[in-house]
């Protein structure tokens, strides 16, 4: 009896873990996504080393992540008025069959033995473009994918997982096919790999959409979500602590291939190991945050989740071993993305649905839109510095981020309470 007792205590936590994989339409995005998203992260891993081996340059290294992800910062908050107003679906759609069509260009251009520095540079500008559109439309569709509201904490804490697990394997895989076939391999799988999420998304059931914003008022609504971004104090302290990270630490990444191929004397394989470490760390967090029943008590995890992402960076600087730099990446992973899922989650608890696309639009541009600002600076400064100094100055950054915002969590929890019990998310009290 014992023994059955405790199974079907294991089973209730594991179905409690997967519970947003209940509806049919975050499934199928479950899916299509998973395959996807290895393809992408072969990509990101095969573009950074390619960059590396032709020029052996920081700063290009830079260039690149910038050019990738400056988009994200300038768009993001206009696009968010447009997909306030738009068929998100079909919209998701249509961004993801434009990142295929990029992806196939760049395997076409290594396969002509044609690909120069110039096209890497182009066609990261216009996948960036993309992106702009895709990551608050994907956001803020979410909610429109689950159903059940209560179900939201899960279905973000999943999809992080999802994208770490992806993390997990793309970067891995990847290094080997660089040192097998070369870099234009990745590209053409990644390519491929969109006709999977495609596929998913034709399949989902989704209700006609019916807009409530008016055709002539586009910038008033612009400035509407910003005022209520800016205003609604939580909301602005959440980005603005992601925009801190962002901008000083994520561009760690950008920097790998430098602490792979000069500081580790290793290759493209090692920096696959370096990115899926990371992985498992941001995997273990995300498990964590999807067994979560509720957001009560994620304040103080939001809170907490920089300053571990910083004393992992500051450890990233130090290290000149390959093994103790593997055991390093875990606690930069778990930081990293434990904060990023906690101020999703958190926001898109409280924010209004009329306003989800712009409020989403502004944690795009916080999330990714900061980071090209940030690589073009870490690759200037590690051109000159080195980039192990790079890396400790934004951990630094990121541990007082940390505690700068310790200070608004009384009054975040005060509001994730109010508003947990009004969405029925936990039984009041």
């Amino acid at each position: 009896m014992d023994h059955k007792r405790e199974s079907a205590g294991w089973f209730m936590k594991f179905a409690l873990l997967f519970r947003s994989l209940r509806n049919r339409n975050y499934l199928l995005f479950f899916v299509g996504q998973g395959i996807s998203l290895i393809g992408t992260w072969m990509q990101m891993t095969a573009v950074a080393w390619l960059i590396w081996r032709l020029e052996h340059n920081a700063f290009l290294l830079g260039l690149v992540g910038f050019t990738g992800r400056i988009p994200v910062f300038v768009m993001a908050p206009f696009a968010g008025v447009l997909i306030d107003r738009m068929n998100k679906h079909r919209l998701i759609i249509i961004t993801q069959i434009f990142a295929m069509l990029q992806a196939l260009i760049l395997a076409g251009l290594m396969y002509s033995g044609q690909i120069r520095i110039w096209q890497i540079i182009i066609l990261s500008l216009i996948l960036g473009f993309v992106n702009a559109i895709d990551m608050p439309s994907r956001q803020s569709f979410l909610v429109h994918m689950i159903g059940r509201k209560e179900d939201l904490t899960n279905a973000i804490a999943l999809n992080s997982i999802l994208v770490n697990s992806a993390r997990l394997i793309g970067p891995s895989v990847a290094g080997f096919l660089i040192a097998g076939f070369g870099e234009q391999l990745c590209f053409l799988l990644n390519g491929l790999s969109y006709i999977a999420v495609i596929a998913c998304l034709l399949m989902m059931r989704v209700k006609p959409f019916m807009s409530k914003e008016k055709k002539s008022d586009f910038f008033e609504k612009f400035r509407e979500g910003l005022h209520y971004a800016w205003d609604f104090k939580p909301i602005r302290s959440m980005l603005l602590l992601l925009f801190l990270v962002s901008l000083f630490g994520a561009s760690y990444a950008q920097l790998l291939p430098v602490f792979a191929g000069k500081i580790l004397n290793g290759d493209a394989r090692t920096q696959g190991f370096l990115i899926s470490a990371a992985a498992v760390g941001a995997l273990c967090g995300g498990i964590y945050l999807a067994w979560r029943p509720s957001v009560h008590g994620l304040g103080k995890i939001l809170a907490i989740s920089p300053a571990v992402f910083g004393v992992g960076l500051i450890g990233l600087g130090l290290s000149k071993l390959l093994w103790l730099t593997i055991l390093i990446m875990p606690v930069i992973g778990i930081g990293m993305m434990v904060q990023m899922a906690s101020t999703n989650t958190l926001i898109q608890t409280i924010v209004d649905d009329d306003k989800r696309g712009r409020v989403m639009s502004f944690y795009s541009m916080a999330f990714m839109g900061t980071v090209p600002i940030g690589s073009l600076f870490a690759g200037t400064i590690a051109q000159f510095s080195g980039a192990p100094f790079m890396v400790i100055f934004g951990g630094c950054c990121c541990i007082a981020g940390s505690l700068a915002f310790s200070r608004q969590v009384p009054s975040l929890q005060k509001i994730t309470t109010h508003t947990d019990i009004r969405q029925e998310m936990v039984p009041e009290s």
